[in-house]
């Protein structure tokens, strides 16, 4: 699910950048209605939307991309902190269940054929 929902994250985040590029800055209004922007109409300026459609729908268009990418960014920070809860969990327990099965071993192995005391040295004769 978190494999998913980054994947619709890293869309929007393209998407968003290309509508953000897309859109003109304010002032570009303003020369192109005097008649700056090359040789052409007057006052008019050649956009796809139309002179007002286009600034309402990428506007909202942006709008809703950044909130969405917002509320996928909130929700793949709170899957982070579950996995890593998780995983800090699981370590404390096999941690503890490590700890516990060491203070059940013997600190050495005992066999009842082995003699109490082992040495290297041979014994020494009795005088």
């Amino acid at each position: 699910m978190e494999t998913v929902i980054l994947a619709v994250h890293i869309v929007i985040a393209i998407t968003l950048i290309g509508l953000i590029l897309i859109q003109q800055g304010k002032g570009a209004d303003a020369g192109a209605a005097f008649g700056g922007g090359g040789g052409g109409g007057g006052g008019a300026s050649s956009t796809v939307f139309g002179s007002q459609g286009s600034g309402n729908f990428l506007t909202k268009t942006t709008a809703i991309l950044a909130t969405t990418f917002f509320v996928t960014s909130l929700f793949l920070s709170y899957l982070s902190g579950q996995v890593s809860s998780e995983k800090k969990e699981s370590v404390e327990i096999s941690n503890r269940v490590e700890q516990l099965q060491a203070e059940d071993k013997p600190a050495l192995p005992i066999s009842d054929n082995a003699p109490a005391e082992t040495t290297d040295k041979p014994a020494l004769p009795a005088e």
